[in-house]
């Protein structure tokens, strides 16, 4: 059964004369909200716990960034070195960018605007969601924000956080934009997803041409090919088994290239440590023209991850290895480049001690003839070769699990296709695998290891990637520092002026390799951002069709306690994306099929911006309508990190609260009005056990609970003993509380359907064409290969009911 129903997207919901009996009838859970303040405070450690997290950082949060001296010299002279003081000016500028856009600007400014320990674009657009009304989705009501992890801040009507956020808040389209800024940085996040691994693994194996100077390029393509195919087949046991080997790995990378460093400086020349003098930036640039300008962009940057480690560990981690080890890595390669500038290929390789008289030896044939001056048995090229594999790898790693948890936070907040997400780890919530992503990030990666088969090109694409993300965090940090942190209007400019000097400066210079291998991310991102964007533009049109179409509840009681049709046993669970007003598909349920449920329960889960929602404040009941309509409403909520699937037994999870609420409804039967005001926020029951009848259930939580006037849970931080008015209250409505749970464990057992809305969205005749390409093509097959709702739901297949409906936009 299908229903064709045709809204005009331009026209706003139209109120009509039922409107106020409506919302009086059916009001939003506007005290189902609980509040466990002080919950989630970030935990002050202890120095030794402190030191061991900024230890377990290094392979979850570095592996990228310190994987870079093995191709940043090459990527910055790809056509040989002309002059030596060019490495000595490349030199400064890798010091220099290290100290701005890593040190300065990530450590110790975007790391402290996380959302509760989670990083990236998606988290800071969830805190200015939180901030502003600029979620395109409006789903949300303001019992949200009394949940506990739903922070935020206030500020004055007349300040400039206030004039900013009235000014994005004003029009469609600045929200549209925000939104838009923050899809280019996810898309160009996963574009590094692709790119980190290639060009590590790759630059890595290119180390066995030092010892086998005549090996084709095409032996270490497929050596990386092997190791990127292991990698990703690999993905689906999580990073948690193996985990523990990161960190030591990474530390003793770092420790390798840091005393490399320090002996070449010692055995080469040391005048390159006047690099730290930034005119040599200037002599560079002035010198090298459009050449020097160009090789800004084979420069790291740093998107950390802080998924499980506090801001003080990333930045111990940086400050006292990272940092250090990697200035003396780059140091060391220009000093071994000083004497030896047609090696810059290879020139991490190269810089070994006793690598460069192997390879001249292996080249002349001379070994092991005498003369030889170093044996490769002196060399300590293998064992750096095999922690640089290993480096290379967990770096991979770890922008890949990166890669999974974006795409996460983005199908939650509506701007990715439904996909399996599988949980890998009991410990970490952040740790999982999403196979479909996994296999399309293995494709894309192998196509552009073995499609340019050198270092330099995809240095490029890596480079436009990076630029891009570091623009879009500028611009998105900005606002949080006006709407979030309340900074003063010339702190916010001092940060925004430098830092788009800076990262426009490496824009301008990442332009120019468009060509070069720097259109790959474009198009990634581009496929992506297509992706994504349609996804939420369909989400949103099924969302405004929701609301246009949604049932009055005047229309609902003129139906009468059978709804005017047959009422069969069992329970109806009507999922819908409303949480207030009766969804269409019910409506279009009850005019084309003769029964309906004994008991109807309008279920709407929801994501909130929100990193998770506790599970105590997950559910929120409600009844619609007079008791004998048997008609109950339940809103569950998550946040972007939180997993449906985690919920083992969520049909189980629903009915205990729907019963819990049952029971605290009748106690408040009976009470006069001063005593549940008094009861408002202030009396609770010392625990659920019992609460429940004797039908074995049990609420999923044992934290207490407080009553209201206007049916409501509200979870509170310490009990306080019932008083006696609530005892006389439950004891008369007792009997009708008993009839109540008999009769909803009656119909439970009787079988329980889920009705579903399967919307098939088209767009409408007069529509452009680029609308409909976007909708009846490209919406459409990302709806075929999607998952389903009642496979997310874990529905069982005989127990689903599919309501068809068609609109069109």
């Amino acid at each position: 059964m299908a229903a064709r129903v045709e809204i005009d997207e331009d026209n706003e919901t139209n109120k009509g004369s039922m409107w106020v009996l409506d919302q009086k009838l059916d009001q939003p859970m506007d005290e189902e909200a609980g509040r466990l303040r002080n919950m989630y405070r970030e935990k002050k450690f202890s120095s030794l716990l402190l030191l061991r997290f900024a230890f377990q950082s290094l392979g979850v949060v570095y592996g990228d960034l310190g994987t870079s001296p093995l191709y940043v010299f090459y990527n910055t002279f790809p056509h040989g070195i002309d002059d030596p003081e060019d490495i000595i000016g490349a030199l400064s500028l890798i010091i220099y960018s290290l100290t701005l856009i890593p040190l300065l600007k990530y450590v110790f400014i975007v790391c402290r605007a996380n959302d509760s320990g989670q990083g990236g674009t998606f988290a800071l657009y969830s805190l200015l969601c939180r901030h502003a009304k600029v979620i395109t989705i409006p789903n949300q009501h303001r019992t949200d924000e009394e949940l506990t992890t739903y922070s935020r801040s206030t500020f004055h009507e007349k300040s400039f956080a206030a004039k900013t956020k009235r000014w994005l808040e004003h029009q469609t389209f600045r929200k549209n934009a925000l939104l838009m800024l923050v899809l280019v940085g996810t898309c160009m996040v996963i574009g590094d997803g692709i790119l980190t691994p290639a060009i590590s693994v790759l630059s890595a194996s290119g180390g066995i041409k030092v010892d086998h100077p005549h090996m084709s390029n095409g032996v270490v393509v497929l050596v990386a090919v092997v190791i990127l195919v292991g990698l990703f087949s690999l993905q689906h046991y999580g990073t948690d088994r193996v985990g523990w080997l990161f960190a030591p790995i990474v530390l003793l990378w770092f420790l390798l290239i840091g005393g490399i460093g320090m002996l070449n400086i010692w055995k080469y020349d040391s005048s390159v440590l006047k690099a730290f003098s930034p005119v040599y930036i200037y002599r560079y640039f002035r010198r090298g023209g459009r050449d020097g300008w160009t090789s800004l962009g084979g420069t790291e940057a740093l998107f950390a991850d802080l998924a499980h480690f506090p801001v003080s560990a990333i930045q111990i981690a940086f400050t006292v290895v990272v940092f250090p080890c990697l200035l003396l890595a780059y140091s060391g390669q220009a000093a071994y480049l000083m004497n030896h500038q047609d090696h810059v290929v290879d020139a991490f390789y190269r810089s070994i001690p006793g690598a460069a008289q192997l390879v001249e030896g292996l080249g002349s044939g001379a070994w092991p003839y005498r003369g030889l001056r170093s044996d490769p048995s002196d060399s300590i090229y293998w064992p750096v070769f095999i922690v640089a594999t290993a480096a290379a790898i967990v770096a991979s790693q770890a922008t890949i699990s990166a890669t999974f948890s974006i795409i996460k936070q983005a199908l939650a907040l509506g701007c990715f296709p439904r996909v399996k997400v599988v949980h890998t780890s009991k410990k970490f919530l952040g740790q999982i695998y999403i196979p479909d992503i996994n296999w399309i990030l293995m494709i894309l990666c192998i196509a552009v290891t073995a499609g340019f088969k050198n270092q330099s090109q995809i240095g490029n694409a890596y480079g436009t990637a990076v630029v891009i993300v570091m623009l879009a965090t500028t611009l998105l940090m900005t606002l949080i520092m006006i709407l979030v942190w309340r900074c003063h209007w010339i702190l916010v400019l001092i940060f925004t002026a430098l830092s788009l000097v800076v990262e426009c400066t490496y824009f301008s210079a990442v332009l120019f390799k468009v060509d070069q291998g720097g259109w790959v991310p474009l198009v990634i991102a581009a496929a992506f951002l297509v992706i994504m964007y349609v996804w939420h533009y369909g989400t949103v049109k099924r969302y405004e069709f929701e609301m246009h179409s949604k049932v009055s509840m005047a229309w609902i009681l003129g139906l009468g306690p059978s709804l005017g049709l047959v009422r069969v046993p069992g329970i109806g669970l009507v999922y819908t994306e409303l949480a207030s007003g009766v969804p269409h598909i019910f409506s279009h349920f009850i005019t084309n099929l003769p029964a309906i449920h004994s008991v109807v329960v309008f279920v709407c889960v929801k994501y909130l911006p929100v990193y998770t929602v506790p599970e105590e404040e997950r559910f929120l009941v409600k009844r619609i309508g007079p008791k004998n309509f048997h008609m109950f409403r339940c809103v569950a909520r998550y946040g972007y990190k939180d997993l449906h699937k985690k919920d083992e037994n969520f049909e189980k999870k629903l009915f205990d609260s729907l019963f819990l609420f049952v029971r605290l409804e009748a106690m408040m039967e009976g009470c006069s009005d001063s005593d549940e005001y008094s009861l408002y926020g202030q009396q609770t029951l010392q625990s659920t056990d019992g609460l429940l009848n004797n039908n074995g259930n049990s609420t999923s939580s044992n934290q207490d609970l407080t009553m209201s006037s206007v049916d409501s849970i509200v979870p509170v931080k310490s009990p306080l003993h019932v008083n006696s008015t609530v005892m006389s209250s439950s004891q008369m409505s007792s009997h009708t509380e008993t009839d109540e749970l008999e009769f909803l464990n009656s119909c439970r057992d009787a079988g329980v359907v889920h009705i579903l809305g399967n919307t098939v969205v088209r767009a409408s005749r007069g529509s452009k064409f680029y609308k409909k390409i976007a909708i009846d093509y490209i919406y459409a097959f990302l709806r075929k290969i999607c998952r389903e709702n009642s496979v997310i739901f874990n529905v069982p297949h005989e127990s689903l009911l599919n309501v068809g409906q068609i609109f069109y936009v």
